[in-house]
C-alpha cells in the first residue's frame, strides 16, 4: 500500500533529480538540467513527454492559450524546473496552475539554483476537495 500519492513513481523521479544534481550541482541554466534530467529518465526507463503542452479549459472548450511543462512523468505527474536563488511563490503559482489546467493530482517542483537540491510536491487541493464534497 503507498504511503503517499505515486509513492514509487515519486521516488524514481527523485532518484533521477538527485542523480543530476550530484553530477552537476548548481549553478548551470535551466536548460541544462533540463536535458541531462532527460538522460536520467531514459536511462531509468521512466516514462516522460518534454516540454509538454497543456491544455487550458474554458467552459468545456480548450483555449488557444496553453501552458507548457518541462516534463510529464507516467502520464500523470507533473515535472517542473528551475535554476533560481531561491523559489517563490511565483513559481509555486505557476505549477498551481499547470494542476488546475491538466486536473492532474501531483506536480514536482524543482530547484537546481540553490546551494542544495530543493523539491517540493505540489497538490491539487481543488480538485481534491470538489471530490470530497461529492463524495
Amino acid at each position: 500500500m503507498e504511503r503517499f500519492l505515486y509513492e514509487k513513481e515519486s521516488y524514481a523521479i527523485r532518484g533521477c533529480l538527485m542523480s543530476v544534481f550530484n553530477e552537476l550541482g548548481s549553478g548551470f541554466l535551466e536548460k541544462v538540467y533540463q536535458e541531462a534530467l532527460e538522460r536520467e529518465f531514459i536511462e531509468k526507463k521512466i516514462p516522460y513527454k518534454r516540454e509538454a503542452p497543456l491544455t487550458i479549459m474554458y467552459k468545456g472548450l480548450p483555449l488557444q492559450q496553453f501552458y507548457i511543462a518541462d516534463f510529464i512523468c507516467y502520464d500523470k505527474i507533473i515535472v517542473e524546473l528551475k535554476a533560481v536563488s531561491e523559489l517563490t511563490d511565483v513559481h509555486s503559482a505557476q505549477v498551481f496552475n499547470y494542476l488546475k489546467a491538466t486536473g492532474f493530482d501531483l506536480a514536482i517542483l524543482v530547484n537546481y539554483g540553490e546551494k542544495n537540491l530543493k523539491v517540493e510536491r505540489l497538490f491539487n487541493y481543488k480538485k481534491n476537495q470538489k471530490n470530497q464534497k461529492n463524495s
